[in-house]
C-alpha cells in the first residue's frame, strides 16, 4: 500500500513538473487569441492524415505529430507556430518536440479541433 501511494505521488509531482515547465515555451490560446494571430503564422494540425481529411481548420498543413520529427524541415523557426490536434494533447507533444529542436514562438489551441467553432474545410 505505502508503496502505491508513493508511486501516485511521484506520477503527480512528474506531472506537475511537466506542466510548469511547458508553460514556458507553450502559450494555450483560446479561440478568439488563435484566430487573431494563426494567419500571420504557420498553422499545424497534428492529428492524422484520415483525421483531417474528414475536417480541418482552413488554411492549415497537415504534419501528424508522429511524423514530425520526419518534417521539421517543413516548418520554419523565424515565424510563429499555431498547432491543435483534436483535443489538445497530441500537439502538447508536437510542441514540446520543436521546443527541443529550437523553435521559439509555439503556439496552442485551447480544446483542439472539437471546440473549434470557426472555418473549416470539411472532409470527403
Amino acid at each position: 500500500m505505502e508503496f502505491l501511494i508513493i508511486a501516485i505521488l511521484v506520477l503527480l509531482a512528474v506531472g506537475i513538473f511537466r506542466y510548469y515547465r511547458q508553460r514556458n515555451y507553450l502559450k494555450v490560446l483560446t479561440e478568439s487569441e488563435f484566430v487573431k494571430g494563426y494567419r500571420k503564422a504557420q498553422l499545424i494540425d497534428v492529428r492524422e492524415p484520415q483525421e483531417f481529411e474528414r475536417g480541418h481548420i482552413l488554411g492549415a498543413r497537415n504534419i501528424p505529430v508522429t511524423q514530425m520529427k520526419q518534417r521539421l524541415i517543413e516548418m520554419r523557426k523565424d515565424k510563429p507556430v499555431y498547432l491543435y490536434c483534436q483535443s489538445g494533447s497530441r500537439s502538447a507533444r508536437a510542441a514540446q518536440l520543436l521546443h527541443k529542436k529550437g523553435y521559439q514562438d509555439i503556439y496552442q489551441l485551447k480544446g483542439g479541433f472539437k471546440k473549434w467553432t470557426g472555418k473549416i474545410k470539411s472532409g470527403k
